[in-house]
């Protein structure tokens, strides 16, 4: 993905993962301020880069928070990890989240975008990170319906797909089953959680993420016509953001205050 335009001010970060060096920004550090700010990381998904989150950064700040926004092995800026060029999976994902959290220290809300929630459930359940609150874009959910499509397109049949899954196990370390975001949310931890998807998402199918939002009890914000990114740049969306951030609209209120017909439930 191209690069996006971000807020001037941050200051650009590295860190080692896994032998390879992550790349970011951060926004707030070293304000002279009264109180330590408190920190809001941003967890991009496949095919992006954090500044996907630029339009967040700003009313973040302003809120009083220090943003982390990071680019994923093999995305962005970053180098790749372990698994070579232009080549990354959701558990390197995890431990670039991992490294950078190491580095800036407790989190007051992770953001995360589509796969990089199953990568944020997978650095609470194995690493260091802990936050206060969760956010999470248009979740990817699990990935064993996208391989089920795999093997249907190809036409191979079920010993070809046990060998599939075994080499995904073996390259990733987690089985394909696994591999879903009420799997992990379910051996971690609970914590407040926000979740927000667009109706007609082609990437996160709103079913999908309706029925993850209702396993893990989390108040789901649903739009119209924003898409799988779009939403992310979205100012009722970001108020949405900024306002859970802030510990409002959790426990499930309903509200319908935007213009395009998003509404919290």
């Amino acid at each position: 993905m191209a690069e996006l335009p971000v807020p001037d001010g941050g200051e650009s970060f590295e860190v080692e993962a896994q032998g390879h060096v992550v790349r970011g920004r951060v926004w707030g550090d070293g304000v002279d301020s009264a109180r330590p700010l408190k920190t809001v990381y941003l967890v991009h998904g496949w095919g992006g880069r954090g500044s996907q989150f630029g339009a967040m950064v700003e009313p973040l700040l302003e809120s009083g928070h220090r943003v982390v926004m990071l680019d994923a092995p093999a995305h962005g800026d970053s180098d790749h990890g372990p698994a070579g060029p232009r080549r990354t999976n959701g558990v390197e994902f995890a431990k670039a989240l991992d490294a950078v959290f190491c580095r800036f220290g407790p989190a007051e809300a992770v953001v995360a975008h589509s796969l990089g929630t199953i990568a944020t459930y997978l650095a609470l359940r194995f690493g260091w990170l802990g936050t206060n609150r969760l956010i999470l874009i248009a979740p990817m959910v699990e990935s064993q319906s996208l391989f089920d499509q795999f093997q249907a397109a190809l036409g191979f049949g079920a010993r070809t797909r046990r060998a599939f899954d075994r080499s995904i196990l073996e390259w990733v370390g987690i089985p394909v089953a696994e591999f879903d975001a009420r799997f992990q949310a379910a051996h971690v931890h609970p914590v407040p959680t926000l979740v927000i998807t667009d109706r007609g998402d082609r990437q996160t199918p709103y079913d999908d993420v309706a029925d993850f939002a209702d396993s893990i009890g989390a108040p789901l914000v649903t739009t119209d016509g924003l898409g799988h990114r779009k939403i992310l740049r979205d100012r009722e969306v970001i108020g949405h953001v900024v306002d859970f951030v802030e510990g409002r609209g959790i426990g499930g209120r309903r509200v319908s205050d935007s213009s395009d017909g998003s509404s919290v439930a």
